[in-house]
């Protein structure tokens, strides 16, 4: 890994990329045809992620003969294969690991065996209650052990972990939803093709949940394709597929606080780490931000990837922790077919650089390009 200032975002021709996250809603909000997947106008066959790759074959997709000598430290320890559709989500919690694919189940892995609470079943996962869609996203609650799936169905479900029992059923946009993040405290969120940003307000009813709309964040003609909170839960960051990351405080209610555009095409995802936010793009490339109080800086453009970067997941660097320094390891995953690692530390910004409003553009002096 290295810092190469002379690297560029590498960008791919406009198409119609931007608009395959969203699928025309009918006339009536409630409707829902269970015929749509096969159509060619269903989010299925529109969904980039349903295409085969144009990108050329990945150095990760075949096994090498030459080895160094020295094992790198990072590498493929178990595979799960269950060859039922593509899968759209994971969520990970302890030795559980939930996947969503578009043959609309969860399944839940342990230890990439069977399942030991329903090991009567001579199984290696379980099979919860179907949505009538893809499962898009997954989002987990470990506090109230709670798992909240996400479907091109346009609901939401709530399942108790304990005992894979569906606690309600919401009905919660007029189109595919995209994202669900659910907060440490009593709020979930989501966002959906239908242009909005919804918050919605959990309440427990003995054993079972029931959740209220909230307020509604955003409303716009583009897809909502992502969402992410900080872990303070006061700021909430909603990436759509014009390219914008739009982002809100948290005060008595969730205000507006600005966009942030560093991307030429569509955001396919959101990962918060302690001040720090990375969005990754359909332009093949990851924008790093900085939040300090309202004001949002891009850092460094990561580039490197020959294809749209579909998702992300940071953890913290133990050995920097430990000498009192703060630094970040990215995992960025891409249809090139390849998982790529970065570290970032957080640094100070230039204030005199950085716009009165709040937004900040990636081609500010500041910024830098880095390859990895």
């Amino acid at each position: 890994m290295h810092s190469d200032p002379n690297m560029s975002a590498i960008s791919i021709p406009d198409d119609d990329f931007l608009h395959r996250h969203s699928s025309v809603s009918p006339a009536s909000p409630g409707f829902y045809d269970h015929s749509r997947m096969s159509g060619e106008g269903s989010p299925m066959m529109m969904s980039p992620w349903n295409q085969s790759s144009p990108f050329n074959k990945s150095q990760w997709s075949t096994a090498s003969t030459n080895y160094e000598d020295n094992v790198p430290q990072n590498s493929l320890i178990g595979s799960l294969v269950r060859e039922e559709g593509h899968i759209y989500s994971l969520a990970a919690s302890g030795e559980l690991l939930y996947t969503g694919s578009d043959s609309k189940n969860i399944r839940v892995w342990k230890n990439l065996k069977e399942f030991s609470a329903f090991k009567g079943r001579r199984r290696r996962s379980a099979l919860w209650i179907k949505h009538s869609d893809a499962v898009s996203c997954l989002s987990l609650n470990k506090e109230q052990g709670l798992l909240y799936s996400a479907s091109w169905d346009r609901t939401i479900k709530v399942w108790r972990i304990s005992d894979s029992k569906c606690l309600e059923s919401i009905s919660a946009h007029d189109d595919a939803v995209n994202a669900v993040v659910a907060s440490v405290d009593d709020l979930v969120f989501s966002g959906s093709a239908d242009g909005t940003v919804k918050v919605w307000k959990r309440e427990m009813l003995g054993k079972t949940t029931k959740h209220a709309l909230a307020e509604s964040l955003l409303k716009q003609e583009c897809a909502v394709t992502s969402l992410a909170m900080n872990r303070a839960c006061s700021v909430a960051y909603g990436g759509s597929s014009d390219g914008l990351v739009n982002f809100w405080e948290r005060g008595k209610q969730f205000t507006h606080g600005g966009v942030l555009k560093g991307h030429k095409l569509a955001i396919l995802c959101l990962a918060s780490a302690g001040n720090l936010l990375f969005s990754g793009s359909a332009d093949k490339t990851i924008c790093v931000w900085r939040r300090d109080g309202t004001i949002h800086t891009c850092l460094s453009v990561l580039t490197g990837h020959t294809g749209p970067v579909k998702c992300l997941a940071t953890e913290e660097d133990a050995e920097s922790a430990r000498k009192g320094e703060q630094r970040w390891i990215v995992y960025s995953g891409s249809l090139d077919k390849s998982v790529k690692q970065q570290q970032q530390q957080q640094v100070t910004y230039d204030a005199d650089s950085v716009p009165s409003d709040g937004s900040f553009s990636s081609a500010g002096r500041n910024s830098q390009n880095r390859r990895y």
